[in-house]
């Protein structure tokens, strides 16, 4: 049972997104282990979260940018990550629709199941509401990319995510699992992937490696398994420039050519 208050304008806000995002099905379901674990996907522009949060199930917390919940801090934030690669002629336009969005913005990151991230001194108090989160049964669902080209899956991935399971474990003895995730709008389904175990006995920087790289890998086996389809890229760019799920080294072929 879900017990979290919301407000009203909330919940209206999520049953119309509801009605107009595209429906996802779940793929690989069973794979998600019986505790809490933590989901990790590739972000699909704003996709990921609203399939997040609509249709994963059992309970769990989304780690969202801490700036999105901010009145102050939203419309900067806003415009640097969804639009600055946008043509800059276009780029006033953008700065008055990241002002625009600012009260839905805090409404609904305020509301839905969403924990605030920061990447400086304040992250250590997301570790610390994660683990209490953890320990009530919810699951942790990340998107970690970063603007960074990794390939055509998947952007580079943020790592100091996979430091959440060194500080379980040594709160609760308990390894904590990491469950791949691909997010596919164009085919309107999450595909889940193997987990892949926290190992304590391990240097944290090793770790990091270890689990991002799987991670990563896992996603991007998802993906080009599937019948060739339109990958939703991290950044907002040109649609004309999203990219296929097409094999690595197929598209890095294509890529030198060109």
């Amino acid at each position: 049972m879900d017990d979290k208050k919301t407000t009203l304008i909330y919940r209206i806000l999520r049953w119309f997104v509801w009605l107009f995002a595209p429906k996802f099905r779940l793929s690989g379901e069973e794979k998600l282990p019986a505790e809490p674990c933590v989901i990790v996907g590739n972000h699909s522009q704003l996709y990921g979260p609203i399939a997040a949060e609509l249709y994963l199930p059992g309970k769990k917390e989304i780690w969202c940018a801490g700036e999105m919940m901010r009145r102050e801090e939203v419309a900067e934030y806003a415009f640097t990550d969804f639009w600055s690669f946008k043509p800059g002629w276009t780029h006033w336009f953008f700065r008055i629709v990241s002002r625009l969005i600012t009260p839905l913005s805090v409404c609904i990151f305020n509301n839905a199941h969403t924990l605030p991230v920061y990447h400086d001194t304040r992250l250590i108090s997301t570790y610390r509401e994660s683990i209490v989160r953890l320990e009530k049964g919810s699951s942790m669902v990340i998107f970690p990319e970063k603007n960074q080209r990794h390939n055509n899956i998947v952007y580079a991935f943020q790592d100091k995510f996979v430091d959440l399971a060194r500080f379980y474990y040594k709160k609760t003895g308990t390894a904590l699992s990491f469950v791949p995730l691909y997010i596919s709008p164009k085919r309107k389904t999450l595909y889940f992937g193997e987990p892949i175990r926290f190992d304590p006995s391990a240097p944290i920087s090793e770790e990091r490696s270890r689990i991002c790289r799987y991670l990563s890998d896992a996603i991007t086996d998802i993906a080009v398994s599937l019948p060739v389809h339109t990958v939703v890229p991290y950044r907002n760019i040109r649609k004309r420039d999203y990219p296929k799920n097409t094999p690595l080294e197929v598209y890095e072929h294509e890529e030198a050519c060109c």
